[in-house]
């Protein structure tokens, strides 16, 4: 926006970087340094390969300074209105107007909670991995952790770890990929095949798990009905390796709770303290009430990767993910965006 001249406010509901603030501790991007910044501003030289959430902080922080980027804090958007060819947003009780609107409101704040049957019978606790910081929150507990996303792989590996007594429960599999081969993490491979034709992606990846079995041997979580192509895979060894050691104990899907635990899908009960559901999260598009549509992940709808195909002068940033990562994407489509918002004030 600011290389384009577009006069623009950036509203958050907290304050910069909050979201990143509050996932767990450990957290490490999967993605190499290389892909993993935004438009205009890189990591210094020395910064590790794959950055902690702590470094990743500092950066957007930073960012922020560099670019004097207008931002207003504790600026929670709850409405937004089209109304005579503008839109009106509503924020903690003010209203402002604008000609145009890039969503980019991200998931974290929208967790996905499944309905299992006997969640109210439950007498422990029931938490999404998204309050999760650190093991010593649930030390001497027995905990559950449902899903097989990275999250997931991550969170309950860490336990495992640290010698809690943990067992995740997954449903429907994973497809697992190595962080880096030869050294190059996965995702620089993804970006490069990803211009290829389907079938020849499609005997890249069969080659890259046949030879991730004969290294590893054979797969410990069933496979998905999708392949790795169409659902972002589970990156690294980390939970196939504590399954493997016995310090991570494998179950399937939950089939409904107990006062006292769940009843998994083969008719086994088991006892737990504490069930960290790391289920994944939707699209945080609460305020566009029925404005727009949404495709099968919760996301908008939209052509050309950012423009809204439901309202003039909406756009949107963070609803392309695939394998490359989240960051790419929105690198990738920030200026498309703010190319397009130019384009719609051009015309008004």
């Amino acid at each position: 926006m600011q290389k384009r001249s577009i006069e623009h406010v950036v509203l958050e509901r907290g304050e910069v970087a909050e979201s990143w603030s509050r996932l767990y501790d450990s957290l490490t991007l999967h993605t190499g340094k290389h892909m993993s910044h935004l438009p205009g501003m890189r990591f210094p030289s020395g910064t590790a390969l794959f950055v902690t959430r702590d470094r990743f902080l500092e950066y957007l922080h930073e960012y922020r300074r560099r670019f004097a980027l207008p931002v207003e804090s504790n600026s929670e958007v709850t409405s937004l209105e089209r109304e005579n060819g503008h839109w009106r947003v509503g924020a903690n009780g003010q209203t402002l107007t604008a000609k145009a609107v890039v969503v980019a409101s991200g998931i974290i704040s929208n967790p996905r909670v499944p309905k299992v049957p006997g969640l109210d019978e439950f007498r422990g606790e029931v938490r999404h991995s998204i309050t999760y910081r650190r093991p010593d929150e649930v030390r001497g507990k027995r905990v559950l952790v449902v899903g097989a996303g990275n999250s997931a792989g991550e969170i309950a590996s860490e336990l495992g770890r640290e010698g809690i007594d943990t067992t995740v429960a997954v449903r429907s599999g994973a497809n697992v990929v190595p962080l880096q081969i030869l050294g190059i993490p996965i995702q620089y491979l993804a970006w490069v095949i990803r211009s290829l034709p389907r079938p020849a992606r499609a005997v890249i990846v069969a080659a890259m798990r046949k030879m991730t079995e004969l290294r590893n041997g054979p797969p410990v979580l069933p496979r998905p009905a999708v392949g790795p192509l169409d659902a972002i895979p589970l990156i690294g060894f980390r939970l196939v390796d504590a399954i493997r050691n016995g310090s991570v104990k494998l179950r399937g899907g939950v089939e409904r709770f107990t006062a006292t635990g769940v009843v998994f899908a083969d008719g086994t009960e088991e006892p737990f303290d504490v069930v960290l559901l790391a289920t994944g999260f939707r699209a945080a598009l609460g305020f566009l009430g029925p404005l727009v549509q949404t495709d099968e992940r919760g996301f908008g709808m939209r052509r050309d990767r950012v423009v809204s195909t439901d309202q003039p002068g909406l756009f949107f940033v963070g609803h392309n993910y695939d394998a490359t990562g989240g960051l790419t994407n929105i690198r990738r489509d920030a200026p498309l965006a703010a190319e397009a918002v130019k384009n719609a004030l051009s015309r008004t």
